[in-house]
């Protein structure tokens, strides 16, 4: 029998991306769902957690959120969590402008999914949410290529020639952040018998 997951997103572009990823053999069915959550503050992981939480208590079942972080080495590791604000104000172009005044160009894309798979949510906690996390080392450049979504013209991953915003999909899915993180999800299901 098909179990039912909530993708927690109001990106449809996201939701087409992860369905693409996931491929067939992913026996669950995925619907999304756009659902407004508090803005929590504080680190990836914590921030997940507790998403996926306020998720799962207004879904009432089964959920996965998705949190991604581009982090600028020479900032630190931000704008991190927070880069959904930064490229909405900014854009493209101003996140590669952010780091004129760095020799260092280098960034991480991260991803990490959150899964909650308790159908009792009155009683969730925070060690009951499962994270899975990819990353992808690259640079920051000027914007290139109109495929992909969000930052992807401005990334450069780390021994490729085209951003993540030239690649063909199939070539992005197979290194990205995004990718690598429902990879690891996958195996969880697999291993778990739920796919």
């Amino acid at each position: 029998m098909q179990r039912q997951i909530v993708f927690v997103t109001g990106n449809a572009k996201k939701l087409e991306e992860v369905i693409s990823i996931l491929g067939n053999s992913f026996r669950n069915k995925m619907i999304s769902k756009k659902v407004d959550l508090p803005e929590y503050q504080g680190e990836v992981d914590e921030i997940c957690r507790k998403k996926c939480i306020a998720a799962a208590k207004i879904v009432g079942g089964p959920v996965i959120v998705e949190d991604s972080c581009l982090c600028f080495n020479a900032m630190c590791g931000l704008p991190g969590p927070y880069i959904k604000w930064f490229l909405d104000k900014l854009g493209a172009e101003g996140l590669h402008k952010m780091l004129t005044g760095w020799e260092d160009k280098s960034a991480e894309a991260i991803c990490t999914f959150a899964y909650c798979p308790s159908a009792e949510v009155t009683k969730i906690s925070e060690s009951e949410v499962l994270l899975f996390r990819g990353v992808t080392k690259g640079s920051i450049v000027h914007p290139r290529g109109g495929a992909g979504f969000g930052w992807d013209p401005c990334f450069l991953p780390e021994g490729k020639s085209l951003t993540f915003g030239e690649m063909p999909s199939e070539e992005k899915h197979a290194i990205s952040h995004r990718g690598r993180a429902l990879a690891e999800m996958r195996k969880y299901f697999e291993k778990n018998s739920l796919m």
